[in-house]
């Protein structure tokens, strides 16, 4: 039982509307949040992972395959493996999302309000780390967790940007394939998480009001024939079918997809709005998912697949920023690496960081962007330093010196803590692995690696 329950009034609200089933739903508050992790398919992949990791996991089902239950006490948060970035923490109900878009390499998708990053780890996955996607969130700090969780991925075709969505659409137009908003809502379904915290009536409208707005900005930003997925966390209609049932009747240009129904999946409730306020969408408001804790393992959400009528590619902007050749990068690469990147896709940001840019990145000019595609280096006058998220982009075999450690080794305990390390070979850059897997950079000097884990991730 959560020490801090849930509002009454809240709970008096899920009475009046779930009938029947408000015992079940309330006797689900008397059991523990499940924990899930997503392994990422781009490292690693589902059966090798599941061999070899330290803890008991339970398959979420099959709407995602990647997708696993785990317990709380095994602390898989804390593992070097998610150091790592070989999976990412992610509530099981949440995983639903953007298995439901489903966005295929090589298309363009916008996650439009992304931090803290779970869903848009999930995207890229998806994609196969090809296409392009861009990972906004308008909270700089908010933006900033969402730039480390995506470094840990791995990935190289992805934008993080820090805008409001009327900038975006500003900028870029109606060219993307597919479009996630995970919207702000009151975070009903984060209760049995967190316990109770302050919520009212008023919250919900208000919050009703933003997604509206935001909507129907998202709206000019998918291209025809395109898809969105419009997501909560929350258990009101008001913020879920009577958002939705609004955006139908103001924007008849789109359908709401059926999607596929797996085990814990249930439809939407139109029968919770006022009676023909929405009509002639009422109907299809059945079409929309919802995720009940007392039906589903996992802790509550709320998805519509929102598709625009039309069809045919848009156009697209040019990636406006020329190569940067640099002759420290050369020499880095030639000394560090077993792989080569390509040299027309790099550009130099802020005047001195290196970026290997996504094959189909556009030209940014007046957005902010807090990183372009994979972070290669840092450039000083005469010296070069490789970029964290360079060695989480790779493994032992990319590289010319690596020193692997296994999960429960000491020297990989002290290597994360900042510690130097006696380790004798040629001096030179290293990258430090874990079972093979990039986890950071050391340097080598006389038989000593000096430590270049970032502090901010030291334990």
């Amino acid at each position: 039982m959560l020490q801090n329950p849930p509002p009454p009034e809240f709970m008096q609200k899920m009475r009046r509307l779930l009938g029947a089933e408000f015992a079940a739903f309330a006797a689900s508050y008397e059991q523990e949040a499940r924990i899930g992790l997503r392994v990422n398919t781009l490292k690693i992949d589902v059966a090798d992972f599941s061999s070899k990791a330290p803890f008991t996991l339970t398959p979420v089902g099959a709407y995602e395959p990647a997708g696993f239950h785990v317990a709380d006490e095994a602390k898989p948060g804390r593992h070097p493996y998610h150091a790592a970035g070989l999976y990412y923490m992610q509530e099981p109900s949440a995983m639903a999302v953007a298995a439901l878009l489903d966005p295929q390499p090589g298309e363009w998708v916008l996650d439009l309000a992304a931090a803290p990053g779970g869903k848009a780890t999930h995207l890229i996955a998806r994609m196969k780390d090809q296409g392009l996607l861009v990972a906004n969130d308008v909270d700089r700090g908010r933006a900033r967790d969402l730039a480390e969780n995506l470094e840990r991925w791995g990935t190289r075709s992805v934008l993080i940007t820090n805008n409001t969505p009327q900038q975006l659409a500003a900028h870029f137009g109606p060219v993307f394939d597919r479009v996630l908003l995970d919207a702000p809502c009151s975070g009903e379904g984060m209760f049995r998480k967190q316990g109770g915290f302050a919520w009212s009536e008023t919250m919900v409208l208000a919050c009703a009001r933003r997604q509206t707005a935001i909507l129907d900005t998202a709206v000019s930003l998918l291209r025809p024939g395109g898809i969105l997925a419009y997501a909560t966390c929350t258990f009101s209609p008001e913020e879920d079918e009577g958002v939705i049932g609004r955006f139908l009747t103001d924007h008849p240009d789109f359908t709401l997809i059926n999607p596929t129904h797996f085990a814990g999946f249930a439809p939407g409730h139109p029968d919770w709005l006022p009676a023909g306020v929405y009509l002639p969408n009422e109907f299809q408001l059945a079409n929309t998912i919802r995720f009940w804790p007392h039906l589903f393992a996992g802790e509550g959400h709320f998805v519509a697949l929102l598709q625009k009528e039309g069809d045919g590619q848009p156009s697209r902007p040019d990636r406006s920023a020329k190569p940067a050749r640099s002759p420290l990068w050369a020499a880095f690469a030639r000394e560090t690496l077993r792989i080569a990147f390509d040299d027309e896709r790099m550009g130099v940001v802020n005047g001195r960081f290196l970026h290997l840019f996504p094959p189909a990145a556009p030209g940014t000019a007046g957005l902010y962007v807090l990183r372009h595609g994979l972070p290669l280096a840092e450039l000083g006058k005469n010296h070069l330093k490789p970029d964290h998220a360079l060695a989480l982009a790779l493994t032992a075999a990319a590289v010319q010196q690596h020193v692997n450690f296994a999960p429960d080794d000491p020297q990989l305990t002290a290597y994360r803590n900042g510690q130097t390390l006696s380790s004798p070979g040629p001096n030179g850059w290293t990258l430090v692995t874990v079972d093979g897997f990039g986890l950071g950079w050391a340097k080598r000097v006389n038989g000593v690696l000096k430590n270049h884990y970032p502090r901010g991730l030291r334990r």
